[in-house]
Order: C-alpha cells, then sequence, then structure tokens
C-alpha cells in the first residue's frame, strides 16, 4: 500500500485546532455539509421544515421540549420527528427550519464537542458551547440566504454556577443568552406567551416540564405547523432534563403521565391555566 503524503501525515497529528468541522474542511471538505450549491426557490418549499421549542429554567437545571410534526408548505410531512438532541452529558439543542440541515447540524455539533474533549481532555464551557454552535451556524449563511434555514435553541447545566442556561441564535449566528424561558419555530410566539404566564423562576423541574407542555399545546392551538401530543398513535413531545444529574431524555410513558395531567385540566378549561395577579 503506497505511504500516505507527508502533509496528510502531520494533518492528522496537528491541525492547528481543535475544532472537527475544520480538521474535516482540510481533509474531506465534501463530507460537511454543502455550503455553495444553487438551489431553486419552488424547491425549499417542498424539504420538510421543523417547528417549534421551548426551554426554560428550573431549580438547579434547564428543560427543553418540542414537537413531533413536520411539514412541507401545507402538508404534514411527519408526525414523529425528533427535533431535541443530546449535544453532551450537560447540553442539548432543539432545530427549527430545514429539517433536515438541522438534523445533519446537531449531529456534527454532536461529534463537535467530542472531538474537542478528546483532543483537549476537558470540555468547553457552557459560554465556548454557545459560540461553537455559533460558528457552525455562520458557517450554513450561504444556504440560508437561498432558503435552507436552519436556527437552533441550545440549552445547558453550567456548573460553574449550578443554574441553567438557554442561547437562541439567528441566521447569521449569534448567540444571544436569553433570561428564565424562550422558544423558537413557527409557533414560537404563542409558545412564548404561554410561558409568560406559566413560567415560575426555580419551579421544580416536574412543575416545568409541565409548563412547557402547556406552552406546546397552546402553540398548536394557535399554529398549525405545530404538532400537538397525538394520543390517538401515542405521539408524545421529547422532553429533556438536564440538571447536574446529566441529560435525561424522559421516557414516552413518563411524558404520557405529564400529558394525560395537563389534558385532564384542559377539559374543564380549554384555554389552560389561568395565572393569578400578583
Amino acid at each position: 500500500m503506497a505511504s500516505q503524503p507527508a502533509w496528510m501525515n502531520s494533518l492528522f497529528t496537528y491541525t492547528g485546532s481543535s475544532s472537527f468541522s475544520e480538521f474535516l474542511g482540510a481533509y474531506a471538505p465534501n463530507l460537511l455539509p454543502a455550503r455553495n450549491e444553487s438551489l431553486a426557490a419552488p424547491v425549499v418549499d417542498e424539504i420538510p421544515h421543523a417547528t417549534t421549542i421551548v426551554a426554560a429554567t428550573c431549580a438547579g437545571g434547564v428543560v427543553m421540549a418540542g414537537d413531533r410534526r413536520a411539514t412541507s408548505g401545507n402538508i404534514i410531512s411527519q408526525r414523529d420527528i425528533e427535533k431535541v438532541f443530546r449535544t453532551d452529558e450537560y447540553s442539548c439543542m432543539g432545530i427549527a427550519g430545514t429539517a433536515s440541515t438541522g438534523l445533519e447540524l446537531a449531529r456534527l455539533y454532536r461529534v463537535e464537542l467530542e472531538h474537542y474533549e478528546k483532543t483537549e481532555g476537558r470540555s468547553l464551557s457552557t459560554e465556548g458551547k454557545a459560540h461553537r454552535l455559533a460558528t457552525m451556524i455562520r458557517g450554513n449563511l450561504p444556504m440560508a440566504m437561498q432558503g435552507l434555514v436552519v436556527v437552533p435553541l441550545f440549552a445547558a447545566y453550567d456548573p460553574a454556577g449550578d443554574v441553567g442556561r438557554i442561547f437562541s441564535y439567528d441566521v447569521g449566528g449569534g448567540p444571544y443568552e436569553q433570561r428564565e424561558f424562550h422558544s423558537i419555530g413557527s409557533g414560537s410566539i404563542f409558545a412564548r406567551g404561554s410561558l409568560k404566564k406559566l413560567y415560575r423562576e426555580n419551579a421544580s423541574p416536574q412543575d416545568t416540564v409541565l409548563a412547557c407542555l402547556h406552552a406546546l399545546y397552546d402553540a398548536a392551538d394557535d399554529d398549525s405547523a405545530t404538532g400537538g401530543p397525538d394520543v390517538m398513535r401515542k405521539i408524545w413531545p421529547v422532553v429533556s432534563v438536564i440538571t447536574a444529574d446529566g441529560f435525561r431524555r424522559l421516557p414516552d410513558d413518563e411524558v404520557a403521565e405529564f400529558v394525560e395531567s395537563m389534558l385532564e385540566r384542559r377539559m374543564t378549561a380549554p384555554e389552560g391555566p389561568i395565572a393569578p395577579l400578583r
């Protein structure tokens, strides 16, 4: 077998950076998401889009939840898509926008964090994780300008302050730290309005999960692209909780119990809980 060129051997031993994306771009750029291809505008309408994600801080951590619907124009293209992903032991991200690009970004970002930890022997700080994701989003800007927009929501437990933190982005990167709660996607305006009345600072993770599920329900009630809990098909929102114990995705049977409790209250109060005046 022919020996590897000297430049290739040096690339594997030292890249000058701990970034996996930069390493892959130098060694095999064809494996990165395409950035320069032209895209006919009508095709964008046919590509599935992910919709609503909500996140809220809680006592000692943060909760993120996402609905399961993907749409192509006015068509429901998938009823059980997953939009909330573990990125490392103490962080997760949710995606809204072009589903395929978002899924690819989530997978690459997870590898990015793993690669950094292996090469540097330590994890990135919470701010470092947020800024590394911003750099990757900025790399997708040419495709975003053609309609393939993906805008994630990033949440993490920060051991330095024993708190949960939330970061949002725009198509140019960001990031922007959000206090208490935030939402993205087509139903975000309705979800955020719901969280404004239901969010309680330092609430338990269980109460915060319930508030997030109410917010997704309210979003689905007013936004056709957001899917509510599908009781008949037993399709439940994806809910993740991150605390000092690490990342935990709630199993479907546990989410189902939260949903049943929420729907029981909605039977007598269809508009949801009423926040008390203070």
